[in-house]
């Protein structure tokens, strides 16, 4: 359903309520709301497929916007908060997105982005007092414009960034049907299954919803017309206490919420109740087994793992029971079929690992980036890849062993590490580098410097620190390593390639 149609059917229901805040947004706010700001797109010159920028934290205005975009026929590109000013500014760039929208907790960052981003033809601050030019207050500039549905209206979609092996963000588009918001497109519609979207549910959203999962997993709840609350930030009791505040039956997280959760005390972790949780799917990196069995252990099996990408090309999913009886699997395919192929593009039997593809499951593209996309694709179109690998066993069920572009995921957050490299080596005492992850109790994975340093009087202390230091001024912090290792030369083929799986295998025990 349209989250139109719960407004003139249930219109005093809580659509969205604040964690920290407590302010309440109820259907018919929500469609009042949107409405307005789609009347404000349009009021701004933008017609459908036309692309805007967000850029904000978890709040009413975010989520406004994009209920507004979506209506109005947009590509809504949601940015990573946490980026560096270059960082946000190439997104927006390569976007093409005509207007952008910035939360006024990140003005700082904004007024560095109107020199690096020409094209952008309005810049609107939310929640912000007085503000000089090219900036504009979305509060002021909104108020004139009706609560009433556009006449045009049309559905539109997120535009969504995720890495390349290059390390350079890349938009991962697909064709967008001419219809109405009350449309979706299929991959979106699939996503209500793979988190578990239900109508009777009540939905906590843990994430920054400018990642794909806590995005898709919102919009869902929406459409369903349920109560969903949004943490701003997450915090391990915050959480606990919501559950029980609000009888949340269901959830999305990634495994470092769920360690912090069991790292709690346990005279906090049994203070809450959270018996109405039936429901808490977690994806975006390798969970622990040992985590995920405590979690089972004390919940009950609630737990339901997801392997995919936000490309969508294809998922896995598994429930608690298989993977009690399977421990490590991520499941069995629910959309799109699973084909293993050798570096030859050879199909793998069962137990052979290789390089995993899924056949006929969604279409996507990388906007601009032909030859990507075709890399991510075979010569008919029929399958697509990203190049991740793993083997299947003999019922179908999916194993993931590496990733063949060596991303790290710190925390359910993809880093590509040639970005960093490439970063590390601009260091005037930089000879070599390779960037890996590293076991990290908390995260998951750590980023991990491993570097030939110039001969000079600074101890290695000191260039490790300087060093930190000048990845953190130039990039997102979390792409930054949190440890750099001296060596005296690293593993390399004789053509000169870096061997990055015999360089991680000295860090990482042995299977």
């Amino acid at each position: 359903m349209y989250a139109a149609e719960h407004a003139r059917t249930n219109p005093d229901k809580p659509a969205i309520i604040m964690a920290g805040s407590g302010e309440v947004i109820t259907y018919a706010d929500y469609e009042a709301r949107a409405n307005q700001a789609a009347q404000l797109l349009r009021g701004l010159g933008l017609k459908p497929l036309d692309h805007i920028a967000l850029v904000m934290y978890n709040t009413p205005t975010y989520i406004t916007c994009k209920g507004a975009a979506e209506r109005a026929g947009l590509r809504y590109v949601c940015v990573n908060s946490h980026l560096k000013v270059d960082e946000i500014a190439y997104i927006i760039n390569d976007s093409e997105s005509r207007v952008a929208f910035i939360g006024s907790e990140l003005l700082e960052i904004a007024r560095e982005l109107p020199a690096a981003c020409p094209n952008v033809e309005r810049w609107i601050i939310s929640e912000a007092g007085d503000l000089e030019a090219p900036f504009e207050s979305f509060e002021e500039l909104i108020a004139p414009y009706p609560k009433e549905p556009i006449e045009d209206e049309r559905l539109g979609v997120a535009l969504l960034y995720s890495s390349g092996t290059t390390g350079r963000p890349k938009g991962i588009a697909r064709p967008l049907p001419e219809g109405h918001p009350r449309d979706t497109l299929p991959v979106y519609a699939f996503t209500d299954m793979i988190f578990r979207l239900t109508a009777d549910m009540t939905y906590l959203s843990s994430a920054p919803l400018y990642h794909s999962a806590p995005h898709s997993a919102l919009s869902g709840a929406i459409r369903l017309g349920v109560t969903s609350v949004v943490m701003e930030r997450f915090d391990p009791e915050q959480f606990l206490a919501l559950v029980e505040k609000y009888k949340i039956t269901t959830t999305q997280v990634v495994p470092t919420m769920l360690a912090r959760i069991m790292r709690l005390p346990e005279e906090v972790l049994s203070s809450y109740d959270v018996s109405t949780l039936k429901t808490v799917v977690h994806g975006a990196a390798p969970c622990p087994p040992q985590l995920k069995q405590a979690i089972i252990d004390r919940w009950g099996p609630v737990m339901y793992e997801y392997y995919g990408a936000t490309e969508g090309h294809g998922f896995t999913m598994s429930d608690s029971e298989e993977w009690l009886a399977r421990p490590g699997t991520v499941g069995k395919a629910v959309l799109g079929e699973l084909v293993i192929r050798d570096e030859d593009g050879n199909d793998c039997p069962p137990g052979k690992e290789g390089v995993i593809w899924f056949r006929g499951a969604t279409n996507f593209y990388y906007k601009g980036d032909p030859e990507r996309t075709a890399e991510a694709t075979d010569e008919d179109g029929a399958m697509a890849t990203v190049e991740d690998v793993g083997y299947l066993d003999e019922d179908g069920y999916l194993y993931l062993t590496d990733r063949k572009t060596h991303m790290i995921i710190s925390g359910g957050v993809n880093i590509y590490p040639q970005e960093v490299e490439d970063l590390i080596l601009s260091h005037p005492e930089i000879l070599d580098a390779a960037v890996i992850g590293v076991p990290d109790d908390d995260l998951g994975e750590q980023v991990k410097a491993v570097v030939i340093r110039t001969a000079s009087d600074k101890s290695d202390a000191d260039l490790e620190r300087e060093l930190i230091d000048y990845c953190i001024e130039r990039a997102a912090r979390f792409k930054c390593p949190r440890t750099v290792e001296f060596v005296a030369e690293l593993p390399r083929t004789p053509a000169g390639k870096l061997q990055k799986k015999a360089l991680r295998a000295t860090y990482w025990p042995a299977k």
